[in-house]
């Protein structure tokens, strides 16, 4: 199979929700992503607040959900590897200035607190994995039923075009409709 074919049946299996699919992605695009979220943190004391396992965790569960929910159409690992480090990149920076605006004296955090102290594991935990499950599930309850169809229509792996010729609208204003549905619902849950 060639890489572009690999690719392809990879994200069909991370849409579809299969857990070996999204660890797999994990292994493939998780360094990268940490590479970009510690270019952004050369604060040290930033980095004793949160590391860049905590900004990768959000990217990940960002982009599953809005895989599983149809919102991306990707043609190559290099267009997901510039998605995620994009989306890394956005996130940290909001986590930088969520924690300068709220005036915090980063001096005076206890680096000996257990919080510093745990390590992130390299694999999801059972608590993880229901955790992500029950945000899918949150996700897709706050979606108009319009969006919810659009999500689905998607995670079947139609096209864009496909289903704007079903709808007789444009691929375009579909997409937006979709991808502004998901950013209000991420935004209700606090997901950003």
């Amino acid at each position: 199979m060639s890489d572009e074919q690999t690719f392809h049946n990879l994200i069909g299996r991370v849409q579809a929700g299969e857990q070996d699919a999204a660890a797999e992605l994990v292994r493939r695009y998780e360094p990268a992503i940490r590479r970009v979220v510690r270019c952004r943190l050369m604060d040290t004391r930033l980095r004793r607040v949160f590391d860049s396992m905590d900004v990768c965790q959000s990217v990940l569960a960002s982009f599953f959900v809005r895989a599983a929910l149809g919102q991306y159409d990707l043609k190559s690992s290099d267009q997901l590897l510039k998605l995620l480090s994009q989306m890394a990149r956005h996130k940290a920076i909001d986590r930088v200035r969520r924690e300068r605006a709220g005036r915090r004296d980063l001096e005076r955090r206890n680096e000996d607190s257990e919080a510093y102290a745990q390590a992130a594991a390299a694999d999801a935990s059972p608590s993880e994995q229901v955790a992500g499950r029950e945000l899918l599930v949150e996700f897709r309850k706050r979606l108009s039923p319009e969006e919810l169809e659009l999500a689905d229509l998607r995670a079947e792996g139609r096209e864009w075009a496909e289903i704007a010729k079903d709808r007789n609208e444009s691929a375009e204003a579909l997409r937006k409709r979709l991808a502004r549905g998901l950013d209000r619902v991420a935004q209700q849950i606090g997901l950003e």
